[in-house]
């Protein structure tokens, strides 16, 4: 017999959704393919100007439990991606995403993984900067965690990282033509909220249903965009 669904989890997510629908966050936007389960969300993640992963268009899938928000959901690339923290199943690696439990084996603080009070934005807003900001200090792809550091080490001179997500971001755009999704290339596109005209928005096949627009949210929920820096990278500590 199927289970019945957490009242308080399906509360939660319904408000959720609601404001990062009529609030839009710069870099991502969401959708639940089937109303009538709002455990099962699509998520659409652009790649932020002035990095590696400027104009790229990544699809990825969350799948929230039962309890949440008391657990942290899971979140899955399904576009291919080449990342120190990212498995090769499409499995992102970060602490956020872990259970809330005394782990001293991890290297992890408590503070660092999961609690009630983080959400979607927030998982959202970080998976985004570890595209740029890898930590190679627990890396889940060892191959790609060396070679963003010699990257890094180098200060670019070795680039074979940088070629590798470049190809990666070309082939994503393929996705993005296909799927009839304007992809924000600037800084002005990926910040400032705008609407499609209805022509476009009729066009939209997967997450651009509702507004295309960010309102300039950062993490500290400032009223300016985030910033992102090539050169950026966790340092081991």
């Amino acid at each position: 017999m199927a289970s019945v669904p957490n009242s308080s989890a399906v509360r939660a997510l319904h408000l959720e959704l609601r404001k990062l629908t009529e609030e839009p966050v710069e870099g991502f936007r969401v959708k639940v393919p089937d109303e009538s389960n709002l455990f099962e969300w699509d998520v659409a993640i652009f790649g932020p100007p002035g990095t590696h992963y400027e104009g790229g268009y990544f699809k990825a899938h969350m799948s929230f439990p039962q309890d949440y928000p008391y657990s942290p959901p899971t979140f899955r690339f399904l576009t291919k991606m080449y990342h120190p923290n990212i498995y090769e199943s499409g499995d992102v690696c970060i602490s956020i995403l872990h259970p809330p439990v005394d782990d001293p084996q991890s290297g992890e603080l408590p503070s660092e993984r999961w609690n009630p009070t983080q959400n979607v934005r927030t998982i959202l807003l970080s998976v985004i900067s570890l595209l740029n900001e890898p930590n190679t200090f627990s890396p889940a792809n060892v191959d790609a965690s060396v070679m963003f550091r010699k990257w890094r080490d180098s200060k670019g001179k070795d680039n074979e990282y940088e070629k590798i997500i470049k190809k990666q971001v070309q082939r994503s755009r393929l996705d993005a033509e296909k799927d009839g999704i304007h992809v924000p290339t600037t800084v002005q596109e990926y910040c400032i909220k705008s609407k499609p005209t209805k022509s476009e928005s009729d066009d939209f096949t997967d997450f651009y249903d509702d507004d295309y627009g960010d309102d300039m949210n950062d993490f500290d929920d400032d009223d300016e965009c985030m910033e992102y820096s090539e050169d950026s990278g966790n340092e081991e500590t």
